[in-house]
């Protein structure tokens, strides 16, 4: 091989490429909905799938995602907001609010099509009902610190949100919600992606303050 460098190169390109949300969204997309169309989303990648979808879809949509800082792209109708990553920052708590809104909107005749990816977790940063954003700040450069496993990161992050391990379907309920998925995880769990805004959770607060102490993380409040 004269030249590993391009090899390789090329085959990082045409993986890239076989992945690419302009490609692969499409034939993915669920049938109409008699009522609207609310496009929700947060990862790296849901900025370039938002586009997709716009560009693929016959039809109205409106809606809001949220990629990392320089990952935006145009699109016309599904506004597109920056947030911090892998650190949560109050951009990102400010669109997972409105995020969540949006989805509370939804009406039983409407689709929610929620547009997941790697980074969501982060990005979606909502934190649960007596735990701050500082907490969740501060949790997560010690997960990032730790070791930790993508799978046990995001055990921990589905305990201390409002909106990820489903409770992002829960609040689009009684709408229709279609989740599209992009993977970055091993296994691809679907659970795992974003920490499952769509996904029911079947692990429990135990399992996840046993994640913090077999790396001794202190709990938020734990120091207080």
């Amino acid at each position: 091989m004269t030249d590993p460098h391009g090899f390789l190169r090329g085959l990082f390109d045409t993986a890239v490429a076989a992945a690419d949300p302009l490609r692969r969204v499409p034939e993915f997309l669920p049938d109409p909905p008699r009522g609207r169309v609310i496009v929700v989303g947060a990862g790296k990648a849901s900025a370039r799938m938002a586009q997709a979808v716009e560009r693929a879809w016959h039809g109205r949509v409106e809606g809001l995602v949220v990629t990392r800082y320089g990952h935006a792209v145009p699109c016309e109708h599904i506004e597109i907001v920056e947030a911090a990553h892998p650190v949560p920052d109050d951009a990102g708590q400010r669109a997972a609010r409105r995020i969540l809104d949006l989805a509370a909107s939804a009406g039983p005749e409407d689709l929610v099509l929620a547009l997941m990816s790697g980074g969501g977790s982060s990005l979606l940063a909502l934190p649960a009902d007596g735990i701050t954003l500082r907490d969740k700040q501060e949790l997560n450069t010690a997960l990032l610190r730790s070791g930790a496993s993508i799978s046990e990161m995001n055990l921990v992050r589905k305990h201390l949100s409002a909106v990820k391990a489903g409770r992002l379907a829960a609040a689009a309920f009684p709408a229709r919600t279609v989740g599209l998925l992009m993977s970055d995880v091993p296994g691809d769990d679907p659970g795992v992606i974003a920490s499952g805004p769509t996904v029911a959770e079947p692990s429990t607060p135990a399992q996840a303050l046993a994640v913090l102490d077999g790396y001794r993380i202190d709990a938020p409040g734990a120091r207080a």
